[in-house]
């Protein structure tokens, strides 16, 4: 027996032999392509070599794909479980030639691998063509010595390949393998053909026209080969079963739950143990593939998955949570062939752990209020719609759920009454929000979100990727079109574009026509990204060239420089905050950011100001995190779970349901370095940020303090400019840039001593001393009263008191006064000797003088007041003021 494994290989390895080229699996999320959630297909990633838009070395290649049907048309999940070969989760075996081979070729690989390689035998196996493709009925005849009643002529689109309405599109011709008279069914075309005997094994898509508006125009140019293989389905072929949950890997994870649960996967517990299983396939490859549980999209149908599995665990009676201790037996079955699920194997049993934890709350609650609202209800009942929506709405119990858990019981959901009881909420959501005092125009939104739904965001993991147009909105008002040279607000399906939030400013970039799709003319430049409601992305734009209209399918991709200096600003907020913590007290709180493209903010609770050795210590702490590089790793889970983990919540958030909790940094003991909720991009790993460098800390108001910093390149520029600097201070004072400090203190010294002697000098003046007689004026005599009178410039008015001290000394009895002139302003001094208080107030003199300088007042002691006025250059007629008051 071959395993699924050596089947997988064996299809790779005789392809890869003969020119294909070994391509490995796509992610199982199509960025490419905003019309699909998931993967759905193995020709999806060759989407742009088959139109055209893209170009390969080597015109063949073989690959098998991951594909998840469980969403949008192709949704399998209800049917899981209880077929034979429906899975959420599947691998699509396929080689493609583009433009190289055609059907003859293609028909021989198909037969001589099934046949020659693998050893089918012939009589087991028919084929179907298109009823008026000849040519392909003819080869079937001479390649594989099918006789014509084993060649089934099919007139329906099960037989005709499109890619859409419009381009490449083509008969197929299918190959069915027999599994024996002891199964109910007849052959493809026939009456019976629903039946189990007859199973398609693969699928050759020969395409050879050019379609528009659904009709064909023309021959293709190169025609191409697109076939695609159910890697289940043919190892249960292979391997002598008729059931894809009898075949070897579905075995072993069937086996790791019987032996979990110690439930035998028989009779009514066969479904519960085959859901888990594949269930646990689609919820492993999806995790690895950057998916995560959410309320909304790709994340929603993930939940959706994860839940379905659980509850069947739950089922099986499950005491504890079942799903993560699986991961083990899916990484040993195809770890192998996808490194990537080892890789992820710890986030993805991490992950599975948490949301059955949380989901086993959410289920018991619901079940026990699903029992009591279904109390005395017998098979063929209906559950109300009100019922089931209070359900979802106060418990947190999903509609499908609740329908998955009566269906046991034969009792049905009023699902119209459910979704009026929804869209009352909706209705009641929006008259409280119009009566907030929201801004009127902003009602928009409202009805955007109502009719598209949330934007999903795939800017987590995707820095670009394509969308469609679902709205545009111009001077407040939603329009069709928007031309070139007019600003519009785009809104799409889904976005790599982050809106503005929780202090991260919006994303900016392009927007063109996708590869494809419109004229190839379209150029927006995308200035901001806002965030309207919580829930849209709304990309603020001005058309340079071309057109958009709704429906349009159009290629967003974000700037890649400024986002990645956004995100490195934004992690390094989450490190200075849990640094402050450890330096300043767990007092410290965040009150507010702003995370932009050249710069972080960062204000905290703090009564005082950061010392330098408190900035040095912050500095060195958050720079070491970033040179030990850790990945950080992001979680989601509840607000009360978040926090009871040790995560800090920021400033200006709303949180919801769940949240995002990024861990970054070292570890100790438990927890890491920084644990916080937030919902902005971050980067990959601490040391994406570089270094850190901050540049000013100061005061917002009282009690709160902020810093400024600078990350990356901006503090690389920083440093930079500071060093020129430094190298410019060290040229003029001829002096390296290493003594710059020594010639610096040492220059001071000597300005201090020279300041010192400049005093020294300008009292001497003043007072008439050695050196100075020539300028000095002689002591006059006033009405009997000896006066010193003189107009210094550049004395230092605090020079004043102590220069007049001196002079009533030398005096002995008289009156002196001195105007010092700075700048052009004036500070005028008098003192009186005590013996003449009684005759001359100092008060007065100061005040006729200040008078003439321009001034009002002055004031002091009767011997001895200072004042001042704006014109110092009438010091001379203020002291001829004073003498008049002596005079009297």
């Amino acid at each position: 027996m071959r395993s699924t494994n050596e089947i997988r290989r064996s299809f790779l390895e005789y392809f890869g032999s003969h020119g294909h080229e070994v391509s490995p699996s796509a992610p199982l999320v199509p960025y490419n392509d905003p019309t699909l959630m998931f993967v759905n297909a193995g020709m999806v990633p060759f989407k742009n070599v088959f139109t055209g838009l893209e170009s390969r070395e080597t015109p063949r290649a073989t690959s098998s794909q991951k594909c998840v049907r469980a969403g949008g048309k192709h949704n399998d999940l209800d049917n899981v479980g209880y077929t034979a070969r429906h899975h959420t989760f599947f691998e699509m075996l396929g080689n493609f030639s583009f433009g190289d081979y055609f059907k003859e070729q293609a028909i021989t690989h198909a037969w001589n691998l099934l046949t020659k390689i693998w050893g089918l035998p012939a009589e087991k196996l028919l084929a179907t063509v298109y009823h008026t493709d000849d040519e392909a009925f003819e080869l079937w005849k001479k390649i594989a010595g099918l006789p014509e009643h084993r060649i089934i002529r099919i007139a329906t689109k099960d037989n005709f390949w499109a890619m859409g309405d419009d381009g490449p599109c083509g008969p197929c011709s299918e190959i069915f393998y027999d599994h024996g008279e002891h199964i109910p069914g007849g052959p493809p075309g026939s009456p019976d053909e629903d039946g189990d005997r007859f199973i398609e094994i693969w699928n050759l898509v020969f395409m050879q026209f050019e379609q528009a508006g659904g009709e064909i125009i023309g021959d293709l140019p190169r025609p191409s080969i697109d076939t695609g293989m159910g890697l289940e389905r043919i190892a249960a072929v292979l391997q002598g079963v008729h059931d894809n949950y009898d075949t070897d890997t579905f075995k072993a994870l069937i086996a790791a739950s019987e032996s979990l649960t110690s439930v035998p996967a028989e009779g009514g517990h066969r479904a519960s143990h085959r859901v888990i299983a594949d269930h646990l396939r689609s919820t492993g490859f999806l995790l690895a593939d950057g998916v995560l549980p959410s309320n909304e999209g790709r994340g929603y149908v993930l939940r959706r998955i994860m839940r379905r599995a659980m509850r069947h665990a739950h089922l099986l009676g499950a005491k504890d949570p079942l799903m993560h201790r699986l991961v083990p037996a899916l990484v040993a079955e195809m770890g192998q062939a996808f490194p990537e699920l080892s890789r992820a194997q710890p986030m993805i049993e991490e992950t599975l752990e948490r949301e059955e934890i949380q989901f086993r709350r959410t289920l018991s609650n619901g079940l026990r209020l699903l029992d009591e609202a279904t109390n005395g209800m017998t098979e063929g009942g209906e559950l109300p719609g009100e019922t089931a929506f209070r359900l979802y709405d106060t418990f947190g119990f999903p509609y499908d759920l609740t329908e998955d858990a009566l269906r046991s019981r034969g009792i049905s959901v009023d699902r119209v009454g459910f979704d009026t009881a929804m869209a009352q909420q909706k209705a009641a959501a929006r008259a409280a929000w119009k009566g907030s005092g929201q801004a009127a125009d902003s009602e928009i939104w409202f009805d955007i979100a109502e009719r598209e739904g949330a934007t999903e965001f795939t800017g987590y993991t995707a820095d670009s990727g394509e969308g469609r147009v679902v709205a545009l909105v111009r001077d407040g008002q939603e329009v069709t079109s928007a031309k070139a040279g007019e600003d519009v607000i785009i809104l799409t399906n889904q976005t790599p574009f982050y809106g503005e939030s929780g202090g991260q400013v919006g994303d900016a970039g392009t927007i063109v026509d996708a590869p494809g799709s419109g004229s190839g003319e379209l150029a927006i430049t995308v200035n901001d990204t806002a965030k309207p409601l919580g829930r849209l992305h709304a990309m603020r734009g001005h058309v340079d060239a071309g057109g958009i209209k709704v429906g349009d399918t159009v290629l967003l991709t974000v700037d890649i420089d400024r986002r990645d200096a956004v995100r490195a600003n934004h992690s390094a907020t989450h490190l200075l905050h849990a640094a402050l913590r450890n330096r300043l007290g767990d007092h410290v709180t965040q009150k507010g950011s702003l995370v932009a493209q050249e710069r972080l903010r960062f204000d905290f609770s703090h009564p005082k100001a950061l010392t330098p050795e408190d900035i040095a210590v912050l500095e060195a702490d958050v720079n070491a995190e970033i040179r030990h590089n850790d990945p950080v790793i992001t979680r989601l889970m509840s607000p009360d779970d978040a926090v009871a983990a040790g995560a800090m919540a920021l400033f200006g958030e709303k949180y919801g349901d769940e949240v995002r909790v990024l861990a970054m940094g070292r570890t100790s003991g438990s927890r890491n370095y920084s644990v916080e909720l937030c919902g902005g991009t971050h980067v990959r790993a601490t040391g994406d940020i570089g270094v850190f460098r901050i540049v000013s800390e100061s005061a917002v108001s009282s009690g709160v303090r902020r810093i400024e910093a600078l990350t990356g390149e901006g503090a690389r520029r920083w440093l930079v400019q500071r060093e020129e600097a430094l190298k410019g201070a060290a040229g003029l004072l001829r002096t390296s840039p290493e003594d710059v400090e020594t010639r610096v203190a040492a220059l001071l010294e000597e300005r201090k001593k020279l300041e010192r002697e400049l005093a020294d000098a300008k009292r001497a003046i003043a007072l008439g001393g050695t050196g100075a007689a020539v300028d000095a004026p002689a002591d006059e005599d006033i009405g009997g009263i000896k006066f010193f009178g003189q107009v210094l410039e550049g004395l230092d008015p605090k020079e004043l008191r102590g220069l007049l001290d001196q002079a009533k000394q030398r005096l002995g009895s008289g009156v002196a006064t001195i105007v010092a002139v700075n700048e052009g302003k004036a500070s005028i001094a008098a003192a009186v000797t005590d013996d003449l208080v009684g005759r001359v107030s100092a008060v007065a003199l100061v005040r006729a003088g200040v008078e003439v300088l321009g001034g009002k007042g002055g004031g002091g002691r009767p011997d001895m007041a200072q004042g001042g006025g704006p014109d110092g250059s009438k010091g001379a007629e203020a002291l001829a003021a004073v003498k008049v008051v002596i005079a009297g």
